[in-house]
């Protein structure tokens, strides 16, 4: 399931993405594409002087701007159709003979009265024809979806492209939603790529995120991830080729989120204290780790973070802040032996400077004996003791002899 806006099919790179999709389609890979219209519908608004009406972000449709909503949407749709039919012979899809559905796939119902404001002809996905979407698929069609809606008594309704996007991906059980941003992909509180991280942390997102587009796209991935999709992809619109280079390489263009329903990166609880136990024992006993009794991990626990996977604690790490100094200490980064080399440790880090921000931090750091270079290949930067806190520096045992590493956030 590919979705993109409407300022993706305006921007001069989208004809280079339908390249991709076509290449996709080549080699047999089945795609709906959902498109948005929504500046394509504003400006047909603004041509014929109506005025829009939005409420909690949601267009009021009334009979004029549903009007314009069939306008834009159809002529989106015309474009998109006539992108893939394109065959020229010095184009990059001399050949393809690309076959293109779409249709009444989707069967919508009105939004209603909310809080005494009247949406009108606005709706949202009722169910999607999951039958006739797989028939066009499976005789290798792309089915592509415009964000109106049909209703059996036969009106036609608005829709928002995160709705029909998540819901038809969710509906035909696809492995994948991409969506499309103007980003690189999706970016931290500091305008920062995430390269990946999991749906727990996708809503942290959403609650610190303030501009409308982005907390749309945001939900479509949390919703999507909440309800069966595996993975979701976020990639630029912009940036030619990085639809196949986020699909075909190691490190990708833009974002993966993953959903994985054996595996969880959450806040620690007072009863996952005998799981932590069991997994830091052996590293405490060879000396990689201080050692932490359970009475003190059970008054610490709020500190902790961990992954649980099929109910087994396999990886965790804690944030002491020091906030007299703007700095908090990561600590206790531990993952099962059986479990390491695929960047749990690296989740957990990124889990934890995410929420260092939160507590307004500037810095973290570390103490270790044996894991310097990792730290290093982290962002990390080796200090001297003495640019510890002061309360840290009063704890700091010579004996370990530990390096100190810190990262600005």
């Amino acid at each position: 399931m590919l979705m993109f806006s409407g300022d993706a099919v305006a921007h001069p790179n989208f004809a280079n993405i339908i390249h991709d999709i076509a290449l996709l389609n080549s080699l047999g890979v089945k795609l709906i594409l959902a498109h948005g219209a929504r500046p394509q519908i504003e400006e047909r608004v603004a041509l014929r002087g109506i005025s829009s009406r939005i409420e909690n972000d949601i267009r009021i449709t009334d009979g004029p701007t549903l009007e314009c909503v069939k306008d834009a949407a159809g002529s989106v749709r015309a474009q998109i159709e006539a992108l893939l039919t394109m065959g020229l012979a010095n184009s990059p899809m001399h050949g393809a003979q690309i076959r293109v559905c779409s249709g009444n796939f989707v069967v919508a119902k009105p939004i209603g009265i909310r809080n005494g404001v009247d949406y009108e002809h606005t709706g949202m996905v009722r169910r999607v024809d999951t039958q006739g979407i797989a028939k066009q698929l499976d005789d290798g069609s792309i089915v592509l979806l415009s964000p109106t809606g049909y209703s059996p008594t036969g009106e036609v309704f608005n829709l928002s492209l995160e709705d029909v996007a998540t819901q038809s991906a969710i509906a035909m059980q696809a492995d994948k939603l991409i969506v499309f941003s103007a980003q690189d992909g999706l970016l931290d509180t500091s305008g920062d790529l995430i390269q990946n991280c999991s749906v727990s942390e996708i809503k942290y997102l959403l609650d610190h995120s303030d501009d409308p587009e982005t907390a749309s796209l945001l939900r479509a991935i949390a919703t999507s991830g909440e309800n069966g999709i595996s993975r979701c992809h976020c990639v630029s619109y912009s940036d030619d080729g990085a639809l196949l280079q986020e699909l075909f390489t190691r490190d990708g263009a833009g974002t993966l989120i993953s959903q994985d329903h054996y595996e969880q990166l959450r806040t620690a609880t007072i009863e996952d204290v005998g799981g932590i136990l069991e997994l830091i024992e052996p590293l405490e006993a060879e000396g990689s780790l201080v050692k932490r009794s359970r009475e003190l991990l059970e008054n610490e626990i709020n500190l902790f973070t961990v992954i649980e996977r099929d109910g087994m604690i396999v990886a965790c790490a804690g944030l002491y802040p020091y906030e007299e100094s703007a700095s908090g200490e990561i600590a206790c980064v531990a993952t099962h032996p059986d479990y390491r080399g695929e960047d749990r440790g690296e989740r957990l880090l990124a889990a934890l400077e995410m929420q260092a921000r939160e507590k307004q931090l500037a810095s973290v750091f570390v103490l270790t004996t044996q894991t310097a270079h990792w730290f290093q290949e982290l962002g990390f930067v080796e200090i001297t003791q003495q640019q510890l806190p002061e309360k840290k520096k009063q704890l700091y045992n010579l004996q370990r002899n530990s390096k100190v590493f810190s990262k600005n956030i």
